[in-house]
């Protein structure tokens, strides 16, 4: 059928469903109509699962592309996912506040329960995917997610995800195979380290350099221990997770589409900033989520940084994210 022929891993590395027009890559959503539709509310697992290796295929493309602000786009997608972690943990910190815990802690003092979320995800977002799945990474992911892992089980863990790396298959049924190997092992952290190992599988089956928060961003991530999985069959447990990813690349690919075109206004009016250390600033608002006003620039003072971050305001090219008079935070 269509589906399963979508689903060769071939094709989601080769071929992008992608349609944008003749405009610039950084201005257009490359998202056909009939996607968002498909992905919105699939009817059958054969439709979620066409959803999803469309939904990926199109972000495959995004990927590949490697632009500037991937970094930024990455790291903005590791908050929202540390965002719905915590929801999914009873938690009440939203973006806002995780961002305020990572931010304005100082280097080396304790983020918090939902600080360590973020952290978790960030490191997602920022590692080589070559390094994700081993012992040491695991450990101390799963301690910042909340779920002790010892280093006998990680290793173990991460030694049958790369025995079934080479086996045949599309990325998504990776992922979960990904997390079917974690639930056997250590049950008691799926709930919060399977999204995150599903990500990081997924971008290795697709061949991608750094990975990018997907299944933790839906609000329904969690394995086999999330509260629909008690009440759903193994192929209804499919279906949802395909619809998840389905909808997860479009919320991915809708992002990058408005970030690029933030990005496409910094690189605009980087050549007007004259302050020493201008250039770095810009670097880091393309590679990273946000900036304090505090942040330590080379060559640049406290006041010269918040006078640049002024008029980089005035240029309409950064956002104050906090909305706050103080402590304030800039970003794309």
């Amino acid at each position: 059928m269509l589906s399963t022929m979508i689903l060769r891993q071939k094709l989601l590395r080769h071929g992008p469903v992608v349609v944008t027009c003749g405009a610039p890559a950084a201005l257009a959503t490359p998202v056909p109509i009939w996607l968002r539709a498909a992905a919105a509310g699939p009817d059958s697992i054969e439709d979620a699962a066409f959803a999803a290796a469309a939904a990926l295929t199109a972000l495959d493309a995004v990927v590949r592309r490697k632009e500037r602000w991937a970094g930024a786009w990455r790291q903005r997608l590791a908050l929202a996912a540390a965002a719905a972690t915590a929801k999914r943990a009873g938690r009440v910190e939203d973006e806002a506040a995780l961002r305020d815990a990572l931010l304005l802690t100082r280097p080396g003092d304790d983020v918090g329960p939902a600080g360590g979320m973020l952290l978790a995800w960030r490191t997602l977002a920022s590692r080589p995917v070559a390094t994700l799945v081993s012992e040491a990474v695991l450990v101390d992911v799963a301690a910042d997610l909340g779920s002790a892992l010892d280093v006998g089980a990680a290793g173990q863990i991460g030694d049958e995800i790369q025995a079934i790396a080479g086996a045949v298959g599309n990325a998504v049924a990776g992922a979960v195979d990904a997390m079917a190997v974690l639930e056997r092992h250590h049950s008691r952290a799926t709930r919060e380290l399977g999204p995150w190992l599903a990500d990081a599988v997924l971008a290795d089956r697709l061949g991608w350099t750094h990975a990018v928060p997907l299944f933790g961003l839906h609000p329904v991530a969690g394995g086999r221990r999330s509260p629909h999985a008690e009440r759903e069959s193994g192929q209804a447990s499919r279906q949802r997770i395909w619809a998840a990813y389905a909808q997860a690349a479009l919320q991915a690919m809708d992002l990058a589409a408005e970030l690029g075109r933030r990005a496409d206004r910094l690189l605009a009016v980087a050549p007007k900033l004259r302050a020493k250390g201008a250039d770095t600033v810009v670097e880091k608002l393309l590679s990273d989520d946000a900036i304090v006003a505090s942040s330590k620039i080379a060559g640049m003072s406290d006041r010269g940084l918040r006078r640049l971050f002024d008029r980089l305001i005035e240029l309409g090219a950064v956002r104050e994210l906090s909305g706050r008079p103080t402590f304030r935070i800039y970003g794309l």
